[in-house]
């Protein structure tokens, strides 16, 4: 039995429930930076209304916009070049895992200007410490990545390469969860980002790393993402559907930054970065196809059984598929890249780039590089 390692739940505060933005206002320091991706939560009043509480808190901020979707190396210096110049004493990330991300990306290179390259917080170096200058408060606007309560990152170097990172360092010190901030998501990006929080579960309770805390978490997540998603995708403005949702996604996060996840991420990651394609979108797609092919494991398919009847069906990778099918979300890879000779050349690198992933090794069954090939073959024919 391998030594468990140590586990650590989400920052120094965890908030959340229907009014716990309000608590913006009781944050400790004296410049906020926030940081969002595109325009919605500027027009829906969430930015004004985090600015308002922050200002009642004496408080002063400024708004760093336009981290896109996959957030790039080169929008992570941008930022912390624009926090080396205004020096926050908080970093307030505010909107999905891209935001999320990239402003712990930012926050990297504002207390350590001396690095100047992703390499240089990449292994073998050594990870640097943080909170010198920042602390990091994350507000999260999808209910899907958990990034408020993770330990990692993804960044796109500039060869459109995607790079995974994750130290304990980077947890944030604050999360506030409150499903206001989550309401005005769109139907494709409440489905996607929810089944994220699905895949994010369903991997943690099959990790070779699971333990009885990140079980509680997981198994939980599970059942309520089955629940409510659906009634969430449908019924965007309910924010009882909202609240259960993004509690979900986040207790799925404090499980999974501890105990990692399989190669259903491993694969998402790797097709991420060779098409552009929206990571839960992936997740959702090749979910199914994992747990079938993980079930050739006995305990793996014990496993997957448990959480099969937890949610009142006999056969999990089915149950993942009808809830997929609710949601308009297609059976394979194949209408997400329909050039097939294009998918077809890039298999051979695709396999070895997902055995490398940090993912795969927690995974029930370790593919070999012919494996994840007949795997990338297996989720593109469906």
């Amino acid at each position: 039995m391998a030594i468990m390692r140590p586990m650590k739940l989400a920052g120094s505060e965890l908030l959340f429930g229907q009014g716990c933005l309000e608590h913006v206002k009781a944050l400790k320091g004296t410049r906020a930076m926030i940081v969002i991706s595109g325009g919605s939560l500027k027009r829906n009043g969430i930015l004004d209304k985090v600015q308002a509480y922050l200002k009642e808190g004496g408080i002063e901020s400024e708004v760093f916009e336009g981290v896109e979707p996959d957030p790039s190396f080169a929008t992570v210096m941008k930022g912390a070049k624009a926090m080396l110049a205004y020096q926050p004493d908080l970093i307030v990330a505010l909107g999905g895992g891209s935001a999320m991300d990239a402003a712990k990306g930012m926050w990297i290179y504002y207390e350590h200007p001396e690095l100047k390259e992703l390499a240089d917080i990449m292994p073998p170096n050594s990870f640097p410490t943080l909170r010198n200058k920042a602390k990091m408060v994350c507000i999260p606007s999808t209910s899907g990545t958990a990034s408020e309560v993770s330990r990692s990152i993804v960044i796109t170097d500039d060869k459109k390469i995607k790079h995974g990172l994750g130290n304990m360092e980077m947890m944030p010190d604050i999360a506030i969860c409150d499903p206001e901030v989550t309401a005005s998501m769109p139907k494709k990006i409440t489905a996607e980002t929810g089944m994220d929080a699905l895949t994010h579960a369903a991997e943690a309770y099959l990790s070779r790393r699971a333990n009885y805390v990140s079980d509680t978490l997981a198994a939980q997540a599970v059942k309520d993402v089955f629940q409510y998603l659906p009634k969430a995708y449908e019924e965007g403005a309910n924010l009882d559907y909202r609240e259960k949702m993004l509690n979900a996604s986040m207790v799925a996060g404090l499980a999974f930054t501890n105990v990692s996840l399989g190669i259903v991420h491993s694969m998402a990651h790797t097709l991420g970065s060779y098409f552009g394609l929206a990571h839960g979108l992936l997740n959702a797609v090749i979910l199914p196809y994992i747990i079938e092919y993980n079930s050739a494991d006995p305990a793996a398919k014990k496993r997957y059984d448990e959480l099969a009847a937890s949610v009142g069906e006999t056969d999990f990778a089915a149950a993942v598929r009808n809830l997929n099918a609710k949601m308009d979300i297609p059976t394979s890879i194949q209408s997400l890249v329909p050039d097939k000779a294009a998918y077809e050349a890039v298999i051979d690198g695709m396999a070895e780039m997902a055995l490398a992933d940090g993912c795969t090794k927690t995974n029930p069954i370790i593919p070999d590089v012919a494996g994840f090939a007949q795997l990338f073959r297996t989720i593109y024919q469906g």
